[in-house]
Parts: structure tokens; C-alpha cells; sequence
């Protein structure tokens, strides 16, 4: 039986830092103990698996099965930190450890970094196939500038996926943040491995690519606010190396270009804020006006990444403090 009354808003607010202070310190567990990669052994069996026809009905099972499994590693989580014989320090350590798999600010970060050095000291090449293992395009042609481009897009794009929202769903859900955040890990993770619209995905993905547009829908439009919020602060340090006004400018011009109904909005942020063009050849073209990249660009992206993120994480701080207060009042 789960105590819900524990999970006060001191309670979740020293889960919520702790699994930050864990994320920089320390990054992504051993991946056979990381349950992401649970879900995505789980996943990998369904499409394994997955029969000739009926696909589509399949593909409903599929990730109603896996949101099913990810939400029973939260509860059990859960159900061991309430405990009675569980000491508050443990079931905090417990909760924080299992929330902090469902983002990834540290490993964001190194791969803006491992980009970077790849294009700046190691030569193109390298950097081409530094990128091929982050985006799904093929980037054994890309000129230098598209490297950086597709760098700082992966960058802007990963920072709705892979940050904000699962610590965005963590907050507004109270007690029930943990759960919350491995449903929508659950649904993400879906989406990167049956998500496409070639043959075999189209149907089987269907379910899972819309109800992860479902999700990212809120996170993604704000992410804009805040990235707006990190490149006023950026520029208190650095000049006038980050634009906030045209972050502005860029993110609602530019947002629905990509075909994406999300991606678009902390893309066309990032590339108004850092004034680069971004393009994915044939696809799209963000921020047009704008200068094309240089690897130095992919640092400073990863700059705003890092100020981004910590923004996020002081509002968020104080919404996961609030909510449960505010639900037991309704309540």
C-alpha cells in the first residue's frame, strides 16, 4: 500500500533536487540497470513480434502494455520508499535515482560537447560520424555548416524531449509525478522506435507517434519562454552573444515549418537566439536571415542548453513544492 500523504511538497522537492544533483554528477546508469532501456527491450520484443496484419490495433496494445509496465516501475519504486521500515533518507534516494532516468540534462550536454570537439579538433569526417549516431539522417555529405546545424538542432529539439517534459509532468502531477514521468518516457521511447511513417511503422506506430505529439504539446511551446528567459540571463554574462528578441521573433515565425507539430517551436527558439540558420536539406529552413553555423556555435548552444535547463529546473522547483499543497486544498 502506497502512503500518498508522504509525498508532501518537501518530500518531492528533495526527490526533484537530489535527481538533478544526481543527473550532473554522475549521468546515465549502467544500461542494464537503466529502466528506459527496460522499456526499450520491451518495445523491441513487441516489434519483434509484431504479426503481418492487424497492425494498427497491435500497435495500441503495444503501448498501452508498455505505458502499463513503465507506470508499474514507478509504483514499485513507489510502494518500497513508503515502506514502514523505510527511512525518509532512503525512500528519497530511492525515488530520486528512478526519477533522474527519465531525463538527461548531463548526457545532453556531452553530446553538444562531443559534437564540438569532433568538428573543431578532430576534422569533418570525424564529426560526420560523431552526428550519424544522433539524427537519423545521412551524414556522410554534410558540409561543415550542416553539421553544426543538424548538431544545434538535435541540441534544441532533445531539450523538450529529454529534459523539460519528463520533469514537467514529474511537477504538475504531485504525488503522482513519478508515474507520470515513466508513462511519458514510456510513450517517448515508443515514438524513437516505431514512430515513422515508412512501411513497416506507419500503422504499428501510429497510436504512439500521436499520443507523444500529445505530450510534448504543452512542454514544447513553452520551452520557448524559457529559452527566451536563459538568453536574458546568458546575455548578462556575455554580452550580446544570445538574442532573446529574436528567439522571440524566430520561434513564432518559424515554428510550424518543420513537419513536426512540436519540434519546430525550440528549434526556431535556439536559432533566433543564437542568429544561425538551420536547415535539414529538403526538409526545412529555420531562421532564413540568419548566418549558417560554425562549430563554435554548437558550444554556444550548448551553453544555452546548460541555461536553459537550469531555469527550468528553479520554475519547476517551485511548482513541484506547490502542487501537492494545492491538490490537498481542492481536496
Amino acid at each position: 500500500m502506497i502512503d500518498f500523504e508522504l509525498l508532501n511538497g518537501l518530500h518531492l522537492l528533495n526527490v526533484f533536487l537530489l535527481a538533478i544533483l544526481i543527473d550532473f554528477a554522475i549521468g546515465e546508469p549502467n544500461p542494464r540497470l537503466h529502466p528506459v532501456v527496460w522499456i526499450g527491450n520491451l518495445i523491441y520484443f513487441f516489434k519483434r513480434n509484431a504479426p503481418k496484419s492487424h497492425r494498427l490495433a497491435y500497435g495500441v496494445f503495444m503501448g498501452v502494455f508498455c505505458m502499463g509496465f513503465a507506470s508499474a516501475i514507478a509504483l514499485t519504486v513507489l510502494w518500497v520508499a513508503s515502506a514502514p521500515w523505510m527511512p525518509e533518507i532512503g525512500a528519497i534516494f530511492i525515488e530520486a535515482l528512478f526519477l533522474k532516468c527519465t531525463f538527461a540534462i548531463n548526457r545532453l550536454l556531452y553530446a553538444g560537447e562531443e559534437l564540438y570537439n569532433a568538428l573543431c579538433e578532430e576534422g569533418l569526417e570525424s564529426a560526420r560520424q560523431k552526428l550519424s549516431m544522433y539524427v537519423s539522417r545521412d551524414t556522410s555529405e554534410l558540409s561543415e555548416s550542416e553539421v553544426s546545424s543538424a548538431a544545434i538542432e538535435t541540441l534544441s529539439e532533445n531539450f523538450v524531449d529529454s529534459i523539460f517534459t519528463p520533469l514537467f509532468y514529474y511537477a504538475i502531477f504531485g504525488p503522482l509525478g513519478l508515474i507520470a514521468a515513466y508513462v511519458y518516457k514510456a510513450v517517448n521511447t515508443l515514438d524513437s522506435m516505431v514512430g515513422y511513417k515508412d512501411e513497416d511503422h506507419i500503422d504499428m506506430g501510429k497510436f504512439s507517434a500521436r499520443l507523444d505529439d500529445v505530450l510534448n504539446w504543452p512542454t514544447a511551446r513553452l520551452s520557448v519562454f524559457f529559452i527566451i528567459g536563459a538568453s536574458i540571463i546568458l546575455n548578462l554574462f556575455k554580452g550580446s552573444a544570445y538574442d532573446p528578441k529574436e528567439a522571440h521573433l524566430c520561434a513564432f515565425s518559424d515554428c510550424r515549418i518543420p513537419p513536426s507539430p512540436n519540434s519546430g517551436y525550440s528549434m526556431a527558439a535556439f536559432a533566433g537566439s543564437l542568429k544561425v540558420r538551420m536547415e535539414k536539406p529538403g526538409i526545412y529552413v529555420l531562421g532564413e536571415k540568419y548566418a549558417r553555423p560554425e562549430c563554435e556555435d554548437i558550444k554556444r548552444a550548448s551553453l544555452l542548453i546548460l541555461a536553459t535547463s537550469l531555469l527550468t529546473v528553479a520554475v519547476l522547483a517551485l511548482v513541484v513544492y506547490t502542487v501537492p499543497d494545492i491538490i490537498n486544498r481542492i481536496g
